[in-house]
């Protein structure tokens, strides 16, 4: 019915592996993000890992300002990360799946 059985399983396998090599890749992906004012700067990686905030010292004085910029920021950025996540992980994930008739799981 399905056909080589194994040789779907060890396409699994190198689509699973792929996968965890994207992962690892996505740890060195960098994305900056400012703050509208470029008072806030945060780096993230792809994998939504925060790696620097950098703030700069007109904001030390006004917490609440401080805390809705660094909200503002990092969330744009962890947004951008997990677009990027996203879809690097579905390329990889697609190109080691065994083609099943009728079941095109990533369209």
């Amino acid at each position: 019915m399905f056909g080589d059985i194994s040789g779907m399983m060890g396409k699994l396998k190198e689509a699973q592996e792929k996968v965890e090599e994207t992962k690892k890749r996505l740890d060195t992906v960098l994305i900056d993000e400012a703050g509208a004012d470029g008072a806030v700067k945060v780096t993230v990686t792809a994998n939504r890992e925060i790696k620097a905030i950098r703030i700069d010292d007109s904001l030390l004085e006004d917490k609440e300002e401080l805390e809705d910029y660094l909200i503002l920021t990092l969330n744009k950025a962890l947004s951008r990360a997990s677009a990027i996540n996203e879809q690097e992980l579905a390329i990889a994930a697609k190109s080691g799946m065994p083609n099943i008739p009728g079941m095109d799981l990533f369209k």
